[in-house]
């Protein structure tokens, strides 16, 4: 998809579709008033008939708009402006909420032309980098499609080839930058998505390690190495290959090197949790719903899908990746309930539920990636369901040690659109993980499950500044819309380059 910034004539641009905005009141913007006074206030008229208001998402589609140049108009809805300090402008919900309209109503259309004017909306406490950025993720993930294993996939009327959009020539310059950013992240949150939504005998350990080979080829940037079994081993890993024990697919801890910024600066490291498929190993998941399981990798395709972006943006920053890829199945090596398995940093662990797996791998992946020294640790991944319960599917789960490190992640997730929000991880739920036979149970009982689970992983990383994103709500959609999200990929890119 070619996507640029221009300054745009409303009357005169000549483009398959054009896109203006009205607020609510049916007060035009500037390109759409602009429209108005070419076709003598006929847009005026038709909007007052059609009962057109401009509330925030409504929408209009003209074919063969009088007196411009664009085969169609689709008026789009933005909402109240404020009335506040930023009298005129809209908030960014409503901005998002509008955009997220056009696909919907072009899709019955054979449009792959489009063209938005921007340039006369005013955004709350957002300029046009936001603002163009906002407009191509968007428009991006409306052109994603999840049927690449059909034996004849669907053949869409409504694919994009060309997007240009509205700024004025003061804004045009930021909106170009702002482009950029938004392609390199919709790639990376596509990435996500593909991985996500392949079934568990395609995207297994080992097809996950070859992905991030694949990033790595040509890239000076970037390397990649691949742990096997043996050398796992031979690091003390007994809790991760406690969960591997019981498939024929071999685990791999797949290490990934961006070195974009100065050599002695510390890195931060995105440590994701890789299930290719849970089935709950001998503490067997019900058969319903069990498919939606290969998205328990979803952790690990955010931290793929990240340096995606970071290979397309190449920002002066040092990140590393650490994947836990594993399946968890049940067979006669399959790890058992009351089994004690010793982790990589010598803790010993008493596996009360083999189904709660994910802390198992991401504990030695996290003491292993303290050899790289890293500022700050961040562990991505389908944790709990605990935490869909607590949150359902809008906010990820955050838990810190570091309070500074906590808001930085919550301020970029608002920036992206990609919100978190913070879970307490107090020393009261420790003792729940108390164990007879061990250092620390695996499981800390049904009372705040997604709180014990982070309050597990912390036991791990004492040593670093630490977050966990629990993304077990926002990782994948169920029911018609069933599908990966790709999330959190924005929040971390801009996490990573409000660090460079």
């Amino acid at each position: 998809m070619q996507i640029s910034a221009k300054i745009l004539d409303a009357v005169k641009q000549s483009t398959q579709c054009l896109v203006v905005a009205c607020f609510e009141g049916g007060k035009l913007s500037a390109a759409a008033s602009a429209i108005n006074a070419a076709d003598a206030k006929q847009l005026e008229t038709l909007l007052k008939r059609e009962k057109f208001d401009g509330k925030v998402g409504q929408s209009l589609l003209l074919l063969n708009p009088q007196g411009i140049a664009a085969e169609r108009l689709l008026i789009i809805g933005f909402g109240a402006p404020n009335k506040g300090e930023q009298q005129g402008s809209v908030s960014s919900d409503n901005f998002r909420k509008a955009l997220q309209k056009i696909p919907d109503a072009l899709k019955a259309t054979h449009c792959s032309d489009l063209s938005i004017i921007l340039g006369d909306i005013n955004v709350s406490d957002k300029d046009a980098e936001w603002q163009a950025r906002q407009a191509v993720e968007i428009l991006i993930a409306s052109q994603h499609r999840a049927d690449s294993l059909k034996s004849k996939p669907a053949e869409p009327s409504f694919v994009l080839k060309k997007v240009t959009l509205g700024f004025t020539k003061a804004t045009s310059a930021s909106a170009t930058k702002g482009i950029a950013i938004g392609q390199a992240i919709a790639n990376g949150v596509n990435l996500a998505r593909e991985l996500g939504n392949l079934p568990g005998n395609v995207c297994t350990p080992t097809y996950l390690a070859s992905e991030a080979k694949r990033l790595a080829r040509g890239q000076t940037r970037l390397s990649v190495k691949v742990l096997e079994e043996k050398e796992m081993k031979e690091l003390g890993m007994g809790s991760l290959l406690s969960v591997s024990a019981g498939s024929d697919q071999p685990a791999k801890l797949i290490v990934l090197e961006y070195k974009g910024g100065n050599k002695k600066e510390a890195p931060i490291a995105l440590v994701g949790k890789g299930i290719t498929f849970d089935t709950g190993g001998i503490s067997l998941k019900p058969g319903a719903g069990m498919d939606e399981m290969k998205y328990d990798m979803c952790g690990a395709a955010s931290v793929l899908g990240t340096f995606k972006t970071l290979i397309e943006l190449q920002p002066a920053i040092n990140v590393v990746g650490v994947i836990a890829a594993s399946e968890n199945m049940p067979n006669g090596s399959a790890t058992k309930p009351g089994d004690i398995v010793t982790s990589m940093s010598g803790q010993t662990i008493e596996v009360l539920n083999t189904d709660a797996e994910g802390r198992l791998v991401l504990c030695d992946a996290l003491t292993y990636t303290e050899r790289f020294k890293p500022k700050a640790v961040i562990d991505i991944a389908t944790l709990t369901g605990a935490c869909v319960v607590a949150l359902g599917n809008h906010a990820s789960g955050l838990f810190s040690n570091n309070e500074a490190l906590a808001q930085a992640i919550l301020a970029a997730g608002q920036t992206a659109n990609d919100r978190a929000w913070q879970m307490p991880l107090w020393d009261d739920y420790q003792k729940q993980l108390d164990s007879n036979f061990a250092d620390i149970a695996n499981i800390g009982g049904p009372a705040g499950g997604s709180i014990t689970a982070a309050c597990f992983l912390s036991r791990f990383t004492k040593n670093f500044a630490w977050a966990h994103l629990d993304i077990a709500g926002t990782a994948w959609l169920s029911g018609a819309a069933k599908g990966a999200t790709g999330r959190p990929v924005p929040l971390l890119v801009q996490y990573l380059l409000n660090n460079q």
